[in-house]
């Protein structure tokens, strides 16, 4: 069942990348579409079996990779709780997003190639989460960055698409050489790249002792630290953290279902997944589970704050992504990684759900992203309102507090902040504070997005205005299936991911002792802890209600008298900018130099081009001596028999 599960997307690739002009555009559609569905029905089966059942945690091989020295490597899938969760994840929101895409790619030339990637993706996504192994871990880890930069660059000839290909590249490669060297930080410290090995050396290790390393006694504390803080680096490329999340917003340049893909399902959670995986490492290093829930609490209120005022549709949700993923990597650093997980699977619903709406939205209105040109959407697309305003709730954390009636989000979020202070870390109210504040933006976001899309009067022309329609029914299909989960998957997954169920649900897939702990001091918060977000999310909303529908004025007077703060906003806190300044000027002046000056001046100026220039220099003066003349060859002979006969007459005087 579980090849069936990973390898049925690597089949659809296959086929629909090499076959597709072949067996044409809908064969390709309805062929990658359908293997995905397979894999998500079989996926659910084995979330039900290994997560709700009685089964027990296995490893599934598949066949020996590599064999050098103390280094084994096998490509096998590790079947455990955390693996079945995202299988769940990764596979449905995929099957979703591809018939989601039969209809929003309808016109599109080049469908074959867009559902190969599409299932690429999933394969890579797939890999990387049944992984027994580090290094089949990296292989999937590299194989999303691949499928995000073919997709995000998916319309070539459009030049800002290659520009985002690009920089999510680029980003991604800076974090994954962090994330690499942590790979050889825990061969040197554990002897293998195998979790079950590592996992169990992890237990016992003695960090008041030294390691070798090249001769040199490092401290064992200082060389975990070290190890976990260079695979969280890894994760702050992939999951979008401060500073290496600004090829995320940019990524918004591929089609919409790239999008939803992305920020929902794969590519973004893979940092998440990762550090969920190797909790038992980063139980070791309390400095590591700081870094972590300072860099999660930092990102989840900076994003937020540039939500706020950003136009373009999608970018308001992909900040929202970035801001929601600080709040799993909080939830990661205090040690409650059933709440990231359950925090993870709650927002693949709502925010795919977010995102292809937005889609839905742009396909009505002729294309048009920038929501300052839309308004007075809701009676026209009215399906497509109601799944934004689903998405909406469910991503605020709608809901009564201390009862079971919520949304997802209500669920999941409300549980990450609870359990942020909660916790014994040092830097837990400075979370705390983070997660509530952003909680609170949030909502004002997320409802100003609705306000400007679908109510007030319309701004778009005449024409566009004339032609907006509603969604055909194979794009609106999946916003009504991640509807249900947006609204269901808190209350009914929320006592086995984070709840009395936490430790049979997870078994050993997760690092469990911390987790009941934790688990034990946030159900006994105080009631205002329990009730912040709920306020939060009320004072969003109603700011966003006052500025967008009782006074619309007023967001434009406050940006005007605030201008400074407005354009540090827009402008995402000037992190391109400062990149651009430190690395991208310093590095292009530097190739050139080397280009102009190194390798021309001095490598070819002395080497190839130098040397061929003295031979065609010598070359014209000897052509010069050929004149022509008779007598000028006579005169040459002349004074060579001269020459010959002096050096004869020289020679016998001697």
């Amino acid at each position: 069942m579980f090849h069936l599960i990973v390898f049925l997307p690597l089949i659809g690739f296959l086929i629909a990348g090499l076959f597709g002009r072949s067996i044409g555009a809908k064969a390709s559609e309805y062929l990658t579409t359908g293997l995905l569905y397979v894999s998500a029905v079989l996926s659910w089966i084995a979330f039900f079996d290994f997560g709700l059942g009685h089964e027990e945690a296995m490893v599934v091989p598949v066949m020996t990779w590599m064999n050098v020295g103390s280094l084994a490597v096998d490509w096998s899938f590790r079947i455990d709780t955390l693996t079945v969760v995202m299988l769940v994840v990764v596979n449905t929101v995929s099957a979703l997003v591809h018939t989601y895409s039969i209809g929003y790619m309808h016109h599109d030339p080049h469908r074959p190639r867009f559902f190969a990637y599409l299932s690429l993706f999933t394969f890579a996504m797939l890999m990387l989460v049944t992984s027994n192994n580090l290094v089949q871990m990296f292989f999937g880890w590299e194989g999303v960055g691949l499928a995000s930069y073919l997709l995000i660059g998916f319309w070539y000839k459009k030049p800002s698409a290659n520009a985002a290909a690009m920089k999510a590249f680029i980003v991604n490669r800076v974090g994954d050489f962090g994330f690499a060297l942590g790979i050889f930080g825990i061969f040197l410290l554990f002897g293998s790249v195998n979790f079950d090995t590592i996992f169990a050396n992890a237990r016992q290790f003695d960090p008041a002792g030294d390691i070798d390393f090249f001769g040199y006694a490092v401290p064992a504390a200082t060389a975990i630290t070290a190890t976990c803080l260079l695979l969280f680096m890894g994760a702050m490329g992939k999951s979008a953290q401060v500073p290496l999340h600004t090829w995320l917003p940019d990524a918004m340049e591929g089609p919409t279902p790239v999008s939803a893909l992305i920020h929902a399902a794969t590519m973004v959670t893979a940092g998440v997944v990762m550090v969920a995986r190797l909790s038992p490492i980063f139980e070791l290093s309390t400095t590591a589970l700081v870094v972590v829930t300072v860099v999660g609490a930092i990102t989840a209120f900076f994003a937020a704050t540039v939500g706020l005022v950003q136009n373009d549709i999608k970018r308001v949700i992909a900040y929202s992504t970035c801001s929601q993923l600080g709040y799993m990597f909080v939830a990661l650093g205090v040690g409650a990684y059933g709440a990231a997980i359950f925090h993870l699977f709650t927002h693949a619903f709502f925010k795919a759900l977010l995102f292809l709406g937005a889609g839905s939205v742009i396909h009505a209105v002729s294309d048009e992203q920038d929501m300052r040109y839309m308004g007075g959407l809701r009676k026209h697309i009215p399906a497509t309102y109601w799944m934004m305003i689903i998405g909406t709730i469910a991503l605020t954390g709608v809901g009564i507090p201390f009862t079971m009636i919520g949304t997802a989000g209500f669920f999941s979020k409300d549980i990450v902040i609870e359990t942020a202070f909660a916790s014994h870390s040092v830097v837990s109210t400075f979370a705390f504070v983070m997660l509530v504040i952003a909680a609170c933006f949030t909502s004002f976001y997320s409802w100003r997005l609705i306000f400007m899309t679908f109510h007030g009067t319309p701004r778009a022309t005449a024409d566009v205005m004339h032609h907006v329609h509603e969604s055909p029914w194979v794009m609106l299909a999946p916003l009504f299936v991640l509807a249900a989960g947006a609204l269901f998957a808190g209350v009914l997954f929320k006592e086995f991911f984070y709840g009395h169920e936490y430790a049979e649900f997870w078994k050993e897939a997760l690092f469990v002792a911390g987790g009941n702990e934790l688990l034990e001091e946030f159900h006994h918060v105080p009631a205002w802890v329990a009730l912040s977000p709920f306020i939060a999310m009320i004072v969003g909303l109603l700011v966003a209600y006052w500025f967008y529908i009782r006074s619309p004025g007023m967001p434009k007077a406050l940006a005007q008298s605030q201008s400074g703060l407005y354009k540090f906003l827009l402008n995402k806190w000037y992190f391109d900018e400062l990149y651009d300044f430190l690395f991208v000027r310093p590095a292009m002046w530097l190739g050139r130099f080397l280009w102009k000056r190194g390798d021309g001046t001095v490598i070819d100026g002395m080497g190839p081009d130098g040397i061929s220039a003295r031979v065609v220099d010598i070359t014209n003066r000897v052509v010069r001596l050929q004149s022509g003349y008779l007598y000028h060859y006579a005169f040459a002979m002349l004074i060579g028999v001269a020459a010959l006969v002096t050096w004869m007459m020289l020679g016998s005087a001697l």
